[in-house]
């Protein structure tokens, strides 16, 4: 059975958002006021995204009253853009490409200066998503979205780097994608899926 509830090593509101409407049938909850998000430290998505769920999992294990003794079911993701011509860059990096305090905006700027005059656009989306069960089972599912970098922004939508991704097979960015769209296609939204069917098993 799918958990009821679970917690999201998040302080962004758009991607808890985006998650509660990824993983129907449970409740998804960003990370408690008191908890402080760890450096993203590793080498890859995957790391990154464990050393989160593992750290708001010790966290309930070491500051939470647990009425059952089990922290609850946790979760953290780790997301990025992978470009081909910068040599899968930005990648880790994707957050912070334009400096530690960038804003999606200066993110994007740097982006798009960087691939000047390029014309390998290639890039994907990636995102990997790493769950722990309250007995600590480890889960790990991927997604990723194909596509190639714009020459402009375009569209109101979404955040991060969607103003400049135009996903394999569409024409527009996924900034000008519906809600709805955007959910069934997005790197999210299949690395939803593949946890979705991990959690589903029984296990």
């Amino acid at each position: 059975m799918l958990p009821k509830k679970i917690i999201l090593a998040t302080a962004n509101a758009n991607k808890a958002r985006e998650f509660q409407d990824l993983l129907p049938g449970m409740r998804v909850e960003p990370k408690p006021a008191g908890f402080k998000l760890p450096e993203e430290t590793g080498n890859t998505f995957e790391d990154n995204a464990r050393l989160k769920a593992r750290a708001l999992r010790e966290w309930y294990l070491q500051t939470a009253s647990l009425a059952d003794g089990k922290p609850p079911w946790v979760m953290a993701d780790d997301s990025g853009i992978e470009v081909s011509a910068l040599a899968g860059g930005p990648g880790i990096y994707s957050s912070r490409y334009a400096g530690e305090q960038a804003t999606d905006v200066e993110n994007v700027s740097k982006l798009l200066a960087d691939l000047s005059g390029n014309p390998d656009r290639s890039a994907r989306f990636v995102c990997v998503i790493v769950c722990y069960s309250p007995e600590g089972l480890e889960y790990i599912a991927e997604g990723e979205l194909k596509g190639v970098i714009a020459a402009e922004p375009h569209g109101e939508f979404g955040f991060g780097y969607d103003p400049v991704f135009i996903p394999e097979n569409y024409s527009t960015t996924v900034s000008e994608l519906a809600g709805e769209e955007k959910n069934r296609i997005s790197h999210r939204a299949r690395a939803a899926q593949s946890l979705l069917s991990q959690l589903g098993d029984g296990r």
